[in-house]
C-alpha cells in the first residue's frame, strides 16, 4: 500500500480577515472583468429613482448635438425651469451629454429636472445615469485573482461565465476535506471521510459521512523518513486546509464577499482521503469509485455522483492497476477525472495518478506563463492552468479559501498558496462549465474540448507542458458555437 501526501504548497501570504463587498471595481484586470450588466430601465419618469446624472441624447438638426457650449447654455435654462442646478457634465462616446445634478436630494427633483429635457422636441431620450454591477460576481478578494482573468497568463474565465457558470454539477473534492466557510457553505452536497486510520483522520475515528477536515499538521519527523532517509516533514508544519483551498478555486461562490470560483455555481461534493501524514490509495481507490456513483462497502449510496473527481494529490510511484482500474471505472461511468502532475520538477510519468490512464493530467504555469519552476512536466501532462509561484512575490500564487488555525480550527480566510494542487482545480472548474453547457458530453469529450482550444503559453515551457495553457471563454465557445 503506497501512501500518498497533498503535494507540496506555499502558504506565502499571510491570510486576512474577509471583506464585505459593497461595489468593490475589478480592480487590476487588464480584460475588463466587469461584464456588461442585464439593468433594467425605469418604465416611465414617475418610477425614476434618485439620481444625481443623466445621459441626454439630442436629435441630430439640434445645436446642441455639434456644441458643447450649446448644452451648457442648455442645460443652464432647463435647470432655472426646473428649479433645479444642472450642468454639462461631459459628451459621451454616443455624442449624448451627461448632465450632472449636484443639490438632488429626492426621487421628484430628479423627475422634474428630466422632465424639462423630454419636454423639448430637440431631445431624442433622457435617461438616468444608472449604477449597474457585474451580474455574476463583485467579490473583495477578486483583486488577488489573475489567473481568472489577467490576458497574459490567465486562463480567460470571466468571458467563459457569458455562457455558464457550473450551475447544477457536482464537482468531488477528494482531498483533506472541507472546512466551514461562507463562500463554500452554499455549494456544498453531502461528501463522506474515507480515511480508515484513525491516527491520520485526527478525528477520533475511522470512515464516516463527515468529511470534515479536523488538520493534518505534523511535527517534524513525525511521518517516518523519505526515500533518502531524511525525516519526513522536515520541520513541523501547521494545518494545510488543502482540501478547502482547493474547493475554492473550483467553486467559491459569487457572493460579493471574497473570491469566486472558476465555476461558481457548481456543487462541491468533499471527500475526505487525506489528514496526518497522508493518506492511502486504498481510500483513495474507494473515494474514486464512490465519487462517481459506484458502490464502496460500508459506505452508503452516493445519491449525487460527481460529474468531475478533483484529485489535487500525488505520490512518487508509477501508477499500478489498482488506481488504473478504478480511474477507468468512473469514467466509464461518466465521470471526469482531473488530477495534479506533481511538484517536483520531474517526469509525470513516474507519478500517480499523474501517469495513470483516462485522467487530465495538469501542470502548473506562473503569472508570467512559463512553467512554474516546480511543475512536473512531459509526455503524460494533457494541459497546464494556473498554480502561480510565490518565490518571488506572494501574490503570483493562488488566492482562495482556507482557515486560519494553525493546530486547530480557527475563523474563515483566504491565502496565496501555489502548486499544481492549485493548478488543477482551475481545469476541474472548466469541465464543469462544459458539462453544463451540453450534459451529454463524455469524459473523453471533454478533455479533447480542453486540449483543442488551449493557447500556447506566453512563456517557456521545457520538458512537456500538455496542448498549452487552458482558455476558458474559448473552450466554451468551441463547444457551445455562441
Amino acid at each position: 500500500m503506497h501512501g500518498l501526501t497533498p503535494l507540496r504548497i506555499s502558504v506565502a501570504l499571510a491570510t486576512v480577515a474577509a471583506v464585505m463587498g459593497t461595489g468593490v471595481a475589478f480592480a487590476g484586470s487588464s480584460s475588463d472583468t466587469a461584464r456588461p450588466t442585464q439593468a433594467s430601465a425605469p418604465a416611465a419618469a414617475d418610477t425614476t429613482a434618485l439620481t444625481q446624472r443623466f445621459i441626454v441624447g439630442y436629435k441630430s438638426q439640434a445645436e446642441e448635438a455639434r456644441s458643447n457650449a450649446a448644452i451648457v447654455k442648455d442645460a443652464k435654462a432647463k435647470g432655472e425651469r426646473a428649479g433645479e442646478r444642472l450642468s454639462f457634465e461631459r459628451r459621451l462616446g454616443t455624442g449624448a451629454a451627461l448632465v450632472d445634478l449636484p443639490d438632488a436630494d429626492r426621487p421628484e427633483d430628479t423627475q422634474e429636472a428630466m422632465a424639462a429635457f423630454r419636454s423639448d422636441p430637440d431631445v431624442a431620450y433622457v435617461v438616468p445615469d444608472h449604477r449597474v454591477f457585474p451580474t455574476a460576481v463583485d467579490p473583495a478578494e477578486y483583486r488577488y485573482q489573475w489567473d481568472l482573468y489577467e490576458s497574459q497568463a490567465g486562463m480567460n474565465v470571466p468571458s467563459a461565465w457569458k455562457q455558464a457558470t457550473g450551475k447544477g454539477v457536482t464537482v468531488a473534492v477528494i482531498d483533506t476535506g472541507i472546512t466551514k466557510h461562507t463562500e463554500l457553505g452554499s455549494r456544498l452536497v453531502p461528501g463522506y471521510d474515507f480515511i480508515s486510520n484513525s491516527w491520520t483522520a485526527t478525528d477520533g475515528g475511522g470512515r464516516d459521512s463527515d468529511p470534515s477536515d479536523t488538520g493534518d499538521w505534523a511535527n517534524r519527523g513525525e511521518c517516518g523518513k523519505d526515500r533518502n532517509g531524511n525525516p519526513v516533514p522536515a520541520r513541523d508544519t501547521d494545518n494545510s486546509w488543502h482540501g478547502t483551498h482547493v474547493a475554492g478555486t473550483i467553486a467559491a461562490t459569487a457572493n460579493g464577499y471574497g473570491t469566486v470560483g472558476v465555476a461558481h455555481e457548481a456543487n462541491i461534493q468533499p471527500i475526505r482521503v487525506l489528514g496526518k501524514c497522508g493518506g492511502s490509495t486504498s481510500d483513495i481507490i474507494d473515494a474514486i469509485t464512490w465519487a462517481s456513483g459506484g458502490t464502496v462497502s460500508g459506505a452508503p449510496a452516493n445519491k449525487n455522483p460527481a460529474a468531475v473527481i478533483n484529485m489535487s494529490l500525488g505520490g512518487g510511484f508509477t501508477c499500478d492497476q489498482a488506481y488504473n482500474t478504478a480511474i477507468k471505472a468512473a469514467v466509464d461511468r461518466g465521470t471526469s477525472v482531473v488530477v495534479a502532475a506533481g511538484n517536483d520538477n520531474a517526469d509525470a510519468s513516474a507519478y500517480s495518478p499523474a501517469g495513470c490512464g483516462n485522467v487530465i493530467a495538469v501542470a502548473a504555469s506562473d503569472r508570467e506563463g512559463n512553467r512554474a519552476a516546480y511543475s512536473n512536466y512531459g509526455r503524460t501532462v494533457d494541459v497546464t492552468a494556473p498554480g502561480g509561484e510565490t518565490a518571488v512575490r506572494a501574490d503570483d500564487g493562488i488566492w482562495s479559501t482556507i482557515n486560519k488555525g494553525t493546530r486547530s480550527l480557527g475563523s474563515e480566510g483566504y491565502a496565496s498558496y501555489q502548486g499544481t494542487s492549485m493548478a488543477t482545480p482551475h481545469i476541474a472548474g472548466l469541465a464543469a462549465l462544459l458539462k453544463q453547457t451540453s450534459p451529454s458530453l463524455t469524459p473523453a469529450q471533454i478533455e479533447t474540448a480542453i486540449k483543442n482550444n488551449t493557447r500556447s503559453l506566453p512563456g517557456s515551457c521545457s520538458g512537456g507542458c500538455g496542448a498549452g495553457l487552458a482558455d476558458a471563454a474559448r473552450t466554451l465557445t468551441a463547444v457551445t458555437g455562441n
